[in-house]
């Protein structure tokens, strides 16, 4: 378990399920005590539905989440070398998120998380996938940051 960083950017695939679901847990968590946001290697997808239910359910609100890319950072007002700690949620991300800090003192860490899209054959089935997804990003953030303060 580590100290809370200053800031933390989120990121995964298309910023359309599991960097807003860790983005919206993490605000969720620890407030105003960090600076959060989250980012996809490309931003072609609105935010997921299943991402919003599964997450409406304990509370994160996801429906104002706007997708942006790596790109569109800087473009929506944040510098990437604001950020204290980079947290990769899919390989890809990985992998774009250590070239581009390449030239920046920030941490990388990459987190393998499932991804759920295209998993389970009906709804329930569906979310139960989405439930998995959002329980491994709850159990990551809580076991790498602590506990919330209550």
């Amino acid at each position: 378990m580590g100290k809370l960083p200053n800031a933390v950017l989120f990121c995964c695939d298309h910023n359309a399920t599991r960097s807003p679901m860790a983005e919206g847990m993490m605000k969720q968590f620890y407030g105003r005590e960090v600076y959060v946001q989250s980012v996809g290697v490309k931003a072609d997808l609105d935010t997921d539905g299943f991402a919003i239910a599964v997450c409406s359910e304990i509370g994160v609100n996801l429906e104002r989440h706007q997708a942006r890319s790596f790109h569109e950072l800087k473009e929506m007002g944040d510098d990437l070398g604001a950020f204290d700690l980079v947290i990769a949620l899919s390989p890809a991300s990985y992998h774009q998120a250590l070239d581009l800090t390449r030239l920046y003192h920030i941490d990388v860490e990459h987190w393998a998380i499932m991804d759920p899209t295209g998993l389970g054959e009906g709804r329930e089935a569906r979310l139960h996938y989405y439930r998995q997804t959002r329980d491994q990003i709850r159990d990551h953030i809580l076991a790498r940051f602590g506990q919330p303060k209550a």
